[in-house]
């Protein structure tokens, strides 16, 4: 077959059991550099739950992946808190509350999953285009995740498609080596390298930027200098604070909203 990114060839380099009881084939791509799971037919199995109950880092991803996200859309996007933004694939809704916390106006999506944690800010055609797509932890599960990228991006109009997802540089990590293959959930079957990453930017008409672990598809540059430092581990949780401080926490205005609607119903 050929690599769903860029039609490179694929060679299959090594055999691993998913979920315990599949053997699955992994391939790679000798052009971009694209490792994938050949024919992931235990998906629907693998999503019996939304999220994986092994996902113990879920709650402290999200954290940090906020404190840098307030940075990055206000001081590298220079975007203000009314920027409609959407979290696709949004989970249980941790990262839209954290980032209304921050002050920016987040929306969530997700077809597989509860919103548990930002009840009321479910993402409607009525809202319109949004500036800003996160799609956090997403792109590892997608069989093609170019054609994601494109659809949410037209759906919504934005400007700017951030991510996170683990790397990898050169020769695909052995099976025993990397913790990110996550075979016992069988929910990663897609790997990425920057310059797989590179590549998709290049089909989508798009420019790529990276750094602190946050990964970004733009229609126009970003400064790497300005991305660099609000995303540094160290400087963005400081960082976000001042950009709370400057765009005003949405967190009691969406307290007296939640109310209001709950007066509405009785």
């Amino acid at each position: 077959m050929s690599c769903p990114i860029c039609s490179g060839s694929m060679q299959q380099v090594f055999q691993a059991q998913v979920l315990s009881k599949y053997q699955a084939s992994y391939q790679v791509c000798a052009s971009c550099g694209y490792l994938m799971a050949k024919d992931p037919h235990w998906l629907k199995e693998a999503y019996s739950d939304a999220i994986a109950q092994a996902d113990t880092g879920l709650v402290m991803r999200n954290i940090t992946t906020a404190t840098k996200l307030a940075g990055i859309i206000y001081f590298a996007f220079k975007l203000k808190g009314d920027s409609p933004c959407l979290d696709v694939a949004g989970g249980y809704g941790v990262l839209t509350r954290l980032m209304r916390d921050f002050g920016f106006n987040f929306y969530w999506a997700d077809v597989y999953c509860k919103n548990v944690i930002a009840p009321g800010f479910e993402y409607s055609e009525a809202i319109g285009s949004c500036d800003v797509i996160t799609a956090m932890e997403v792109m590892e599960h997608l069989e093609d995740p170019v054609d994601f990228v494109r659809t949410q991006i037209a759906n919504s109009h934005a400007k700017y498609f951030v991510f996170t997802t683990e790397l990898f540089e050169g020769a695909p990590p052995i099976p025993s080596s990397w913790w990110y293959y996550s075979f016992e959930t069988g929910q990663h079957i897609g790997f990425f390298q920057k310059k797989t990453l590179t590549e998709i930017a290049k089909r989508l008409g798009m420019h790529f930027s990276s750094a602190g672990g946050i990964h970004i598809f733009s229609q126009t540059p970003i400064n790497h200098a300005v991305l660099k430092v609000v995303s540094n581990k160290f400087l963005a949780p400081l960082i976000a604070m001042v950009v709370r401080k400057l765009t005003g926490s949405k967190t009691m205005s969406d307290h007296l909203k939640m109310l209001n609607n709950i007066e509405l119903r009785d």
